[in-house]
């Protein structure tokens, strides 16, 4: 049993039992708001003890007072692999149809688009449930002071009670070329934690999906998320952009558009951030003849899964009790005073004296990350990594660079030599992972770089172990990178992964051809988050793409004292001008991306094709509490567009 040093608080149960009442009941933000019970900044009205904590007492919420925890004494886990099913496994079918008298109901009420064409060769199943007893130490002295506890997560798939769910969930591997099936089972129930909405719907970021499977937080004719005892079919074509447009319909997409990291997670409308908080997420690989897997094939990155490892970073806040806390009604966004590293708070990882690739996650739901490579024991050191990826899609070149910052949702793969910082840098033993960017809230960074060698700012510690001289034959990113060799905007060092050519206002071609230019200013309206003044609205779609087009998008950030990074689902984007500078080669932006950082006063112009499938996806903030207060809208795509220039 878990000695508690401080007695619960008598308001502070009743608010959580109030906010969790809350929730389930299904009331709005809007509608607290109208009833006098939510103010503008997103504080509930002190009525029955709902009042937000001012100091670190017992149930007290916020940055400072999760207990004291000891770093670096937990491995690093690695998530598990989720098995393939036969496709003969009881039940697959390909129509959506009603299910059998007490078994789970089937919740997909639209076909999937283009299954005909691509008819699934792998299934999967995995089922969101509860796990009561999840730790996020080991170590007995911090289980004394955050003991196990309740989260959500994605288990491997088994019926049995067994198998239990983890955050993050297990790793989807998947191959272009090889469509697929993932049957997700919603297993979860309420609990005492205060927050969470046991509806989900599940975005599979930012894969080129049709809606049916994009997994997003709403339509106006479609019901995406689904309740406990019901599943949904996601259905992924593993065909690249541009499958259905005449000049790439017969290679089954442009091989310029091959993604490799990907990221699963929650996006239930109004509950994404703390869905994604309490666990509902996890990774995505998507390889193909060239990133094979293999180091000794194709480009010959590091083997997965021994030297290929996936890095979630999150941060999370505890009770002072050790309870891991959320207040779904602040709108600024929350920070954690705890980092967790693929769910295991900053803990260590025993590496060989060779090449890794490391995918890197910015799990949110709200904070920024500017990473370096830091040796402890001689912090003054400036020690480089290869970026060869930016959002799960290759650069032209590789960049060497000390730090790189990330924004919500943000990912980038890359390489770290241990031997050349083993030769480089006197034999250091150990090597961390630092986040030195300073945040003290969810609004934003304050863009302040703190000093090396502080472990409260280590996400993760590496140990350099084993013999001296190790075997590898890997790719090495040095010899090409950026600056050792100049860039130039046709560089395509992992061809024929190149990137695709620039839409234009002159080409002939539709899809080449920048029809429209629309402006989006992102903002506050009446103490809520807004796009051009106007809250989401799940009822309708702001505006329509034409089909197999492509648009020049102007993003600009009008709300002040906040950050947004954001997302635009289906389609990657090019960055062409941030504030009114070229994005050139050398730069890590100058890549397709599906997530934008929007800083302060920023104004952002991107071009898209919109390619493929017809349906209404979502444009919104990933720093998920602005997303859930409403910093989002639905567009659609259709075969004929309209001309809104600002929807």
């Amino acid at each position: 049993m878990h000695p508690l040093k401080f007695r619960p608080a008598r308001l502070a149960e009743i608010a959580r039992k109030n906010r969790q009442d809350i929730l389930e009941a299904g009331v709005s933000r809007r509608e607290l708001i109208r009833l006098g019970l939510l103010t503008g900044s997103g504080c509930l009205i002190p009525v029955r003890g709902l009042s937000a904590r001012a100091s670190c007492e017992a149930g007290a919420c916020q940055p400072g007072c999760s207990p004291p925890t000891d770093p670096f004494v937990d491995p690093l886990p690695i998530p598990a692999v989720l098995p393939e099913r036969p496709l003969t496994d009881p039940g697959f079918r390909i129509a959506p149809a009603a299910q059998p008298s007490g078994q789970p109901e089937d919740a997909r009420a639209e076909p999937h688009q283009f299954r005909d064409r691509f008819p699934p060769q792998q299934f999967f199943i995995s089922r969101m449930r509860p796990n009561p007893a999840f730790r996020f130490s080991e170590s007995p002295a911090n289980l004394a002071r955050i003991p196990a506890q309740t989260i959500w997560g994605f288990n491997l798939g088994g019926a049995s009670p067994g198998d239990v769910a983890t955050t993050p969930g297990p790793t989807i591997v998947s191959r272009y070329g090889t469509p697929i099936v993932v049957r997700r089972f919603n297993e979860l129930v309420p609990d005492d934690t205060g927050f969470g909405r046991t509806e989900v719907s599940t975005h599979l970021h930012n894969f080129h999906s049709g809606p049916d499977s994009d997994g997003g937080p709403c339509d106006p004719v479609f019901t995406r998320f689904f309740g406990t005892g019901q599943f949904y079919d996601y259905f992924y074509t593993m065909a690249r952009a541009g499958f259905d447009t005449a000049e790439f319909r017969a290679s089954n997409g442009d091989i310029r558009e091959t993604l490799g990291t990907l990221w699963y997670h929650d996006h239930r409308v109004d509950h994404t951030a703390e869905n994604t908080y309490k666990g509902l997420a996890g990774f995505h690989y998507v390889f193909n003849e060239f990133d094979t897997g293999n180091e000794n094939t194709g480009f010959r990155f590091p083997s997965f899964p021994q030297f290929d490892v996936p890095l979630f970073l999150a941060d999370k806040l505890f009770t002072p009790e050790g309870q891991i806390c959320f207040d779904p009604f602040g709108f600024d966004g929350i920070v954690g005073d705890k980092f967790v590293v693929n769910g295991r708070m900053q803990p260590f990882f025993e590496v060989q004296k060779r090449r890794y690739r490391f995918r890197v996650l910015a799990g949110g739901p709200s904070r920024f990350y500017q990473l370096f490579l830091t040796n402890p024991d001689n912090p003054d050191q400036s020690i480089p990594f290869w970026l060869i990826a930016n959002d799960g899609n290759l650069l032209p070149r590789p960049v060497e660079l000390t730090s790189t910052r990330l924004g919500v949702a943000e990912r980038m793969d890359v390489i770290v030599d241990f031997r050349k910082i083993w030769d480089r840098f006197g034999h250091p033993r150990r090597i961390w992972l630092e986040n030195r960017l300073e945040q003290v809230n969810g609004r934003a960074p304050t863009d302040r770089i703190l000093p090396p060698g502080n472990p409260a700012n280590a996400v993760l510690e590496f140990r350099l172990a084993g013999p001296d001289i190790v075997a590898d034959g890997s790719f090495d990113p040095e010899p090409v990178s950026y600056p050792h060799v100049p860039c130039g905007p046709d560089d395509c060092v992992f061809a024929p992964i190149c990137l695709p050519r620039l839409p234009s206002d002159t080409a002939a071609a539709p899809t080449d051809r920048i029809r429209l230019t629309r402006s989006f200013r992102f903002d506050r309206t009446n103490g809520q988050w807004a796009v051009n003044d106007r809250l989401m609205d799940c009822t309708r779609f702001r505006f329509t793409v034409q089909r197999n087009t492509a648009e020049r998008w102007i993003l600009r950030n009008s709300s002040g004292g906040w950050q947004h990074p954001l997302h635009i689902h289906l389609e990657e984007f090019r960055i062409i001008r941030r504030n009114g500078r070229a994005v050139s080669c050398g730069d890590p932006e100058f890549s397709r991306k599906d997530v934008l950082r929007l800083g302060f006063n920023d104004e952002v112009e991107v071009v898209t094709r919109f390619r493929d499938f017809r349906g209404g996806y979502p444009m919104h903030c990933h720093n998920t509490v602005h997303e859930d207060h409403q910093m989002m809208l639905l567009w659609q795509i259709q075969d004929t567009g309209d001309n809104l220039t600002e929807p």
